[in-house]
């Protein structure tokens, strides 16, 4: 029986073939897209699951607001790590980590530029069991100036040779000696370290400040044990280590209690580590994570799109059902059973979806590498899993079951006097559940349009907003240091060429990976024991260069200038610090000291530095953020990074003679530059592979509902032939008859629109809410998408319609 519905399933295929290559061809599409969205979300969803005990891994995490500012950050105090295992016996063991951006490492001579370096301390690989190649676990990162790198690393500066008890020396100054190798951490992890740096080796404030939060922290709990219960005790150990030094700040009666009544906050909570990757979004995450949000929204694009794939079989299948008609009325005549009839249509679209599953592979392997490009991923197709093509075959069977439920119970469920009367409905007008499909189907089509222009009319503005500074034009030279004495020669000699305009060197740009540092601070007059007079801002040092170069605009004062003396002791705010310090009138001349000068007995000893200036409010993290407080005074040996405004068009003559000066002043030395508009754009890289990734599902889903409208509108066609030619016998044209054929799609693609609008409004505010600067959803964002929808929609109507309508009456009225 099972080969007899085999047989008749492949010769329908057959006699059909328009109608298969249709529906075989969306499906293949739709399965293809279902897939490579499927390898991305298995992929986002294993994060940090290849480390053992993954489940008991946590990660401490801060909210601290003081100084006007509110800070939610991975980073914690340096002497919470040994701490936690000291106080709380269900905690086995801690690990910190300090990153301080990239290193030159070099063996002997040549310098190669590696961002992946980190300090550790010395339990790394008690909380991390990541296999150790070459070194003792327990005693690898136990002493200073020792270091333990990835199997990569080894391989690339000891080729052929064991690494372990070697040296690398960083940055042309510090010798450290190898004490470990260990095995790559893998990349679907939230963290990539080459090169884990001793702790020991920082400087002991670093190590036992509990009021500087500079270090991430983990740790991982003992078996059983309650991460809740933990929490609860966090408070105590809060107050007996911070406290103290909070009273040493502020005095004697200061507490956390007159913290906190003040408007303030110091708390620390937990998240699992299995967590960060996809619910972490915090200051100083190592790396960009993924949004759990974007991992629902992927996971129902990919449903809706195999489901309009579905669609387009279920639409043609009831469309047809008058052809089907008289072979079910036979059938049942001699004998058979409806559940025969449900499992003979079952087949038939378990066949072409089978067909279609097969046609997607090579389809998947052709996308996959456009699709990793777009999400900055490394996916491949599991051909060797031993279950994989188990899954294949059962989302086989399931999408042709899903596909074809609806119409086997339709089609089997006719009854055989109806049918040998001739009396079965035919066309768009019987079929009020065809009609909601394609509805359906569009108005997934149009919600995708809406999101695609949405998300880039959000990237555009963050491209044209006054940010307060001029990107454009500027080329940026990283490692200063390298240089050594050699750094204003280096600047002197760049800006001696006619192609340069200026030159700037810090490493405080309004960009994110480049330099901050955070203190609070008062004004004069103020009393600073009292901590609701505190500001904490940003403290920036520049040479006298800066605001020019970045083509920053002063509202009030004046710039820095070398020909004043005083101005070594003299500072510019932005607007927002100005407003945060509370200044009584104009706040030229009013002095500001930062708060460790407070711990002097005599406060009116202290110098101070005088405002000169205020400077326009400037954007230096993401539009997500608010624009936070910046104070930026002048530093007598500048390093960091070199910032070169050009007025030249040749920009690889720009960079060429910028790399000669440098291969003269540093021999030997890696030369890494960049653009600053490149650097500001990679602020939003998340956003510009969502946006495109939109762009690319919208597409797949717009060209899959198509095909299934261009379908329907054959076969409408098909069915009023005669009726089309007696109309063009009486004197019907061929435009009357254009729109008596595309009328009623017509209608159901306007009602998609009403329906998807509301929702995509919905959707599309909900993200824009992560922003703290974005744009309004007007009017046009909807009609440019429902226009387009329309007109994608009455293009592939069309086709067929003219086809029908210029087509000879004759023809089809000739059997009459």
């Amino acid at each position: 029986m099972l080969k007899n519905y085999f047989k008749i399933a492949l010769r329908n295929l057959k006699k059909h073939k328009f109608y298969a290559f249709i529906n075989i061809l969306g499906l293949s599409v739709g399965v293809a897209v279902c897939m490579i969205i499927s390898l991305f979300v298995i992929n986002e969803l294993s994060y940090d699951t290849g480390f053992k005990d993954a489940d008991r891994i946590y990660r401490v995490k801060s909210e601290i607001i003081f100084g006007g500012n509110h800070w939610n950050m991975v980073l914690a105090p340096a002497p919470l790590a040994a701490a936690l295992p000291e106080n709380f016996p269900e905690i086995e063991s801690a690990v910190h980590f300090r990153t301080r951006g990239s290193y030159l490492v070099k063996r002997v001579d040549e310098n190669i530029k590696e961002q992946d370096v980190v300090w550790a301390s010395k339990d790394f690989f008690k909380v991390f069991e990541i296999p150790m190649i070459e070194g003792n676990p327990d005693r690898v990162l136990a002493e200073p100036n020792t270091m333990a790198i990835s199997e990569s690393a080894a391989k690339k500066y000891f080729p052929n040779e064991a690494a372990l008890g070697q040296s690398l020396i960083l940055d042309n100054n510090q010798n450290f000696r190898i004490t470990g190798v260990y095995e790559d951490i893998p990349k679907n992890s939230h963290f990539h370290f080459d090169f884990l740096l001793s702790a020991e080796g920082l400087g002991e404030a670093q190590r036992v400040a509990w009021l500087s939060n500079n270090f991430q922290t983990y740790f991982k709990l003992r078996e059983n044990a309650g991460p809740d219960e933990l929490v609860a005790k966090l408070p105590s150990l809060i107050k007996t280590n911070v406290e103290p030094e909070i009273r040493q700040v502020f005095g004697d009666g200061s507490t956390l209690e007159t913290l906190i009544s003040n408007g303030g906050k110091f708390e620390f909570d937990i998240q699992p580590l299995l967590d960060i990757h996809l619910k972490s979004d915090l200051m100083g995450e190592f790396e960009p994570n993924f949004n759990i949000t974007y991992i629902y929204l992927f996971v129902a694009v990919a449903l809706f799109i195999l489901v309009i794939a579905c669609i387009n079989f279920m639409n043609l299948s009831t469309a047809r059902s008058a052809n089907r008609a008289k072979e079910v009325g036979i059938r049942k005549v001699m004998g058979s059973f409806r559940s025969h009839l449900i499992r003979q249509f079952l087949m038939e679209s378990i066949l072409l979806s089978c067909i279609s599953f097969l046609i997607a592979m090579p389809l998947v392997s052709l996308l996959l590498p456009f699709f990793n490009e777009l999400a900055g991923r490394e996916l491949a197709v599991p051909f060797f899993h031993s279950g994989f093509y188990g899954i294949l075959l059962l989302g086989a069977i399931g999408t042709g079951l899903m596909a074809g439920i609806y119409p086997a119970f339709f089609l089997s469920g006719f009854k055989p006097i109806s049918i040998l009367k001739g009396k079965v409905s035919m066309g768009m007008k019987s079929g009020l559940i065809r009609s909601s499909l394609v509805v359906f189907q569009f108005t997934v089509s149009i919600i995708l349009i809406i999101a695609t222009i949405s998300v880039f009319n959000q990237l555009n503005y963050i491209q044209n907003k006054k940010i307060g500074f001029n990107k454009e034009q500027i080329i940026t030279i990283d490692d200063m240091y390298a240089l050594g004495a050699q750094v204003e020669t280096f600047k002197r000699e760049v800006l001696a060429n006619s192609m340069m305009e200026s030159g700037t060197i810090t490493g405080f740009l309004p960009v994110s990976n480049t330099w901050r540092s955070d203190t609070p601070w008062w004004a004069e007059g103020k009393d600073p024991k009292q901590s609701e007079n505190l500001v904490s801002l940003q403290n920036w040092t520049v040479d006298y260069d800066y605001i020019s170069t970045l083509g920053m605009n002063i509202v009030a004062g004046r710039d820095f200038s070398i020909q004043y003396p005083s101005d070594s002791n003299a500072v510019i705010l932005n607007e927002t610090a100005v407003k945060n310090f509370g200044f009584d009138g104009d706040p030229i001349g009013k002095k500001i000291f930062m708060m460790s000068d407070s711990e002097e007995l005599d406060l009116e000893d202290l110098q101070g530095r005088t405002v000169i200036g205020v400077v326009e409010n400037f954007h230096f993290e993401s539009l997500k953020e608010n624009i936070g407080p910046v104070m930026i005074f002048p530093d007598k040996k500048p390093s960091g990074i070199a910032s070169f405004r050009f007025h030249s068009s040749d920009t690889e003559q720009v960079i060429t003679f910028i790399e000669s000066k440098w291969k003269e002043l540093a021999p030997g030395q890696p030369f890494t530059y960049s653009f600053l508009d490149d650097r500001f754009g990679n602020m939003y890289a998340s956003e510009i592979r969502l946006g495109r990734v939109f762009a690319t599902f919208a597409a797949f889903a717009i060209i899959i509902a198509c095909l299934g409208l261009f379908a329907l509108t054959a076969f409408t066609a098909e069915q009023r032939t005669k009726e089309i030619g007696i109309r063009k016998v009486l004197g019907s044209s061929v435009r009357s008859i254009v729109f008596l054929l595309s009328k009623e799609f017509t209608k159901l693609v306007v009602l998609a629109f009403l329906i998807a609008s509301p929702i995509a409004w919905w959707a599309m505010n909900l993200w824009l809410e992560d922003y703290q600067f974005k744009i309004q959803l007007g009017w046009q964002v909807f009609l440019s998408a429902g226009v387009f929808a329309a007109v994608i929609a009455l293009l592939t109507i069309s086709f067929q319609s003219i086809k029908a309508a210029t087509s000879n009456p004759v023809n089809s009225l000739k059997s009459e």
